[in-house]
């Protein structure tokens, strides 16, 4: 733990950095240009202290809105009232993004304050100790961090208040008060949301900006930097990858298809050519030396055709580039004394990192589609004859004896639907992405709900009948674990396939690397959190014993959303804390909503977060045992807390109350009206809301809204309260404080909670309908909170990260109005009977979700 005194400087610095000059700029909304109303500034700080005090007293939200128009603005009507409201939204939903943007603008003061686990702490551990330094280099040689850019309900930043943000941040790193209320100006003219809902390109190019203005830079700089420092070879290994799920993802976004994809894919290859292009212009302008003449013009050419004119015949050049770029250098270091070298190899860097793709798309399908489509490709067809008719009636043992893997050429017939034509279609659209954008730009295959090994070898044999040849399946197929049951049995379905004939062939031809992916949304909504961090803590390490046994190098990807509900949290924390059980070479996991840019969101953020991500996984590969203790005793207890945690999160799901409950008292019903995302709320769109349809995110997101953060604690304090009674509590004491892994799920824990307020629910325990409910929640809340501040020797959750609790806390303090108004307008909707004004209150719900989620920044 830090030092009293450093703890003392940090809370100093973030009050002079962050809180002050919040509250100075703030002031400037008082002008803001907001329609007619001109007392809207001058309100605001009357309601939002209004909204502290009756919330304190445990009014209910109708009753503080009520109150306070009867104090402050007596002589207004039921219609103006709800104006007011708008209009104070529109003031909150900018203040976040000003409080976002003073923490961003004040990160080198605050976020490096505290260098533990930078690869700058890395560099100082190694300075003077050439064995380590060696170590290290050897491990940066295979060692890889690939952070995967997904598509998410609540990222909903245009790009035009995203460059406002960056502008702003900017601006406020140097104070420069005029140009900051210039930009606060513009902020206030200019939409925050869509006024329809986005396609999945749109959301596809909202995400290519982060490509585009942050990690092309953050990427390069850091793989530059790791070269520099431990002499690594140009080429050696791209520590570094990006991996992009818009476009790609079908079972996250059935509006997804074969189009999308590859426009989305032309883009990422136009983009990256279009970057090549404005760092090329710098360049020319400095070598201007004899000798480069004919690489340069050449260069020229290849960059400005392929950023700005449409190919007819588009092919991956990365080798073109990077042979002209490696001529102009050579001639630079022997004729002009390494002049402006630095310029090219920068070029180099990115050339490498990105080729002609950008990022790799991943392709992502649900298993039960993919069963449909192999239904389809061999009822009747015969494409493979040695497939016999009853297949699928077959057991699994039978099935992958009877596959025979035949090379093909299906045709689709007009009787296929749209998802067996969009799902061949894409196969066939692989293939030709490789050629165009280079191999790495499509070349994984995510099966989603992954149960059985022939979910997997089914699916290779429809890239076989769609033009791909055995020996040339440059493709990765990638299973994905998510429930609590999958997980379990995971490694026994990986063995099946590492022993196929044929799978096991195909992964000598791809090194025999293998990458699974696991997820923690639907683990969690399955099985709560403890279970949940605990199912794929038990998994990872069958699956590392299965995969040493049959000597494959194996990669984890995790689907990790932003808040500890989603496996979200301290992630850095979380993998430095994996022992020498689980495979930690590589770092995979997806970076989701507003976690993209708030931890992502500029280059120094990104490089931090990136560099911490590539720390962990190198001080836990060098020091396996260092952080993870846990000996038989601990893993029995951790299991014995999960099974107790499961039983009370299973019994809170199965309470007849518990999907009301979501329904009427949290937005999720209109989160799909939410001009944001272009994907429902729900699989089983028409159907009756259910709690197994329900989508991880929206899930979460919903609790979120209510500030009760179910997903993210429930069932912690009841596992809790059985090893105190039992006596055991100074084991779980010492498991606290000596491992890595299970403090980190405790501390996570914590964050959650911090991110909960029971106090603006606190009106319906008298509720006769969901009164025993509430208190059923707010009860294990407070004794889980009991229980973790004397696990943890602590008098307020977050006690040890002092910067974060209270940047939480002003968070929270901002958006306390929104939460008010979100829970006022769905009383209303509950209990009102003027149907004119549904609409509004519709409306009123919907606008306070966007404010909510990004001052949470990792909140869903």
């Amino acid at each position: 733990m830090p030092s009293v005194t450093k703890l003392s400087q940090r809370e100093i610095i973030f009050n002079q950095e962050v809180e002050s000059r919040f509250q100075l700029y703030d002031s400037l909304f008082l002008t803001l240009p907001f329609y007619q109303v001109k007392d809207t500034g001058i309100l605001l700080p009357f309601f939002s202290s209004h909204c502290e005090k009756e919330t304190a007293k445990q009014k209910s939200p109708a009753a503080i809105i009520e109150s306070f128009f009867k104090k402050y603005v007596p002589d207004i009507d039921h219609e103006e009232q709800i104006n007011r409201l708008f209009r104070f939204i529109q003031y909150i939903e900018r203040q976040v993004v000003l409080f976002d943007a003073i923490e961003d603008s004040s990160f080198n003061k605050i976020g490096h304050f505290e260098k533990t686990g930078t690869l700058q702490s890395l560099l100082q551990q190694v300075d003077g100790d050439d064995e380590m330094r060696q170590q290290i280099k050897e491990k940066l040689k295979t060692f890889s961090l690939r952070l995967v850019l997904t598509a998410h309900p609540t990222q909903f930043y245009p790009s035009r208040v995203l460059g406002i943000m960056t502008d702003l941040i900017d601006a406020l790193k140097v104070n420069d008060i005029n140009t900051i209320n210039a930009l606060l100006q513009q902020l206030g003219k200019t939409p925050f949301f869509n006024k329809t809902s986005p396609t999945p390109v749109d959301e596809a190019v909202s995400l290519i900006w982060f490509l585009e203005n942050v990690f092309y830079h953050a990427v390069t700089a850091t793989q530059a930097k790791l070269e520099e420092e431990f002499d690594l070879k140009d080429g050696d290994n791209q520590v570094v990858e990006l991996g992009f799920w818009p476009g790609g993802d079908r079972d996250g976004n059935p509006n997804v298809n074969c189009e999308t994809t590859k426009t989305v894919a032309a883009n990422l290859r136009q983009i990256i050519f279009r970057c090549y292009y404005r760092d090329y212009r710098v360049l020319k302008r400095r070598i201007t030396f004899r000798g480069v003449e004919r690489p340069m013009k050449a260069l020229e050419t290849l960059l400005y055709q392929n950023a700005f004119n449409e190919q007819p015949q588009p092919a991956n050049l990365q080798a073109d580039l990077i042979g002209l770029l490696s001529s102009i250098k050579e001639t630079i270091i022997n004729d002009h004394d390494g002049l402006f070298l630095n310029l090219v190899d920068d070029l180099l860097h990115k050339v490498r990192a990105f080729g002609c793709y950008f990022a790799t798309l991943d392709i992502r399908q649900d298993s039960r589609v993919l069963r449909n489509v192999f239904k389809y490709c061999t009822a009747g067809r015969q494409v493979d004859k040695a497939i016999k008719n009853g297949y699928l009636d077959l057991s699994e043992e039978d099935k992958l004896k009877a596959l025979t893997f035949n090379e093909a050429n299906l045709f689709v017939g007009d009787d296929a639907d749209d998802l067996v034509k969009d799902t061949l279609d894409t196969i066939r659209l692989m293939k030709t992405i490789q050629h165009t954008n280079g191999e790495r730009a499509c070349q994984r295959f995510i099966i989603s709900n992954c149960q059985q090994a022939s979910d997997i070898l089914q699916l290779m044999d429809l890239f076989l009948w769609s033009g791909w040849k055995k020996n040339e399946l440059t493709v990765d197929f990638m299973p994905l674990f998510e429930t609590v049951n999958d997980l379990a049995h995971a490694a026994e379905i990986m063995e099946k396939l590492y022993t196929h004939p044929f799978y096991k062939s195909h992964l000598k031809n791809r090194h025999n690397r293998q990458t699974i992916m696991l997820g923690f949304s639907d683990s969690t909504k399955d099985g709560g959190y403890l279970m949940a961090n605990w199912s794929i803590y038990k998994a990872k390490v069958e699956l590392t014993a299965m995969a040493r046994k049959h000597n494959i190098q194996l990669a984890f990807f995790d689907g990790r959303g932003g808040p500890p509900a989603r496996g979200g949290g301290k992630t850095h924390r979380f993998y430095s804390s994996m022992g020498k059980d689980i495979a930690n070479d590589h770092i995979q996991l997806t970076i989701q909503g507003q976690t993209v840019s708030s931890q992502y969101g500029s280059v120094d953020t990104a490089r931090f977060n990136s560099e911490q991500l590539i720390n962990a996984g190198i001080v836990s590969a060098l020091n396996p045992n260092r952080h993870d203790l846990l000996d038989s005793s601990h893993k029995k207890m951790i299991s014995e807390m999960a099974d107790e945690s499961y039983k009370a999160f299973l019994a809170l799901r199965e309470d007849p109350l518990f999907v009301e409950y979501l329904e009427k008292l949290s937005p999720l019903k209109l989160l799909s009206r939410i001009n944001i995302s272009s994907r429902p709320t729900k699989r089983n769109a028409g159907a009756k809301l259910k709690l197994e349809d329900l989508r991880a995110i929206s899930f979460v997101t919903a609790w979120g809204q209510m500030k009760q953060n179910i997903p993210g604690f429930y069932g912690v304090g009841t596992a809790l309260k059985k090893i105190k009674g039992e006596k055991r509590w100074k084991e779980i004491q010492e498991l606290y404080h000596n491992s890595g892994y299970f403090k980190t799920v405790v501390d996570n824990c914590m964050m959650s909670m911090s991110k909960s307020d029971f106090r603006v629910t606190a009106y319906l325990e008298s509720d006769k309908t969901f009164g025993a409910f509430w208190k059923k929640l707010h009860d294990e809340y407070e004794l889980t909170k009991e229980l973790l501040l004397e696990l943890t020797g602590s008098e307020s959750l977050m006690e040890e990260y002092p910067i974060e609790r209270r940047s939480i806390a002003l968070r929270e303090r901002i958006v306390l109005p929104l939460v008010i108004i979100q829970h006022y307008a769905l009383h209303k909707l509950n209990h009102q009977h003027q149907e004119e004004f549904t609409d509004i209150y519709n409306k009123l719900v919907i606008r306070t979700v966007y404010g909510i989620v990004n001052a949470g920044r990792n909140s869903a």
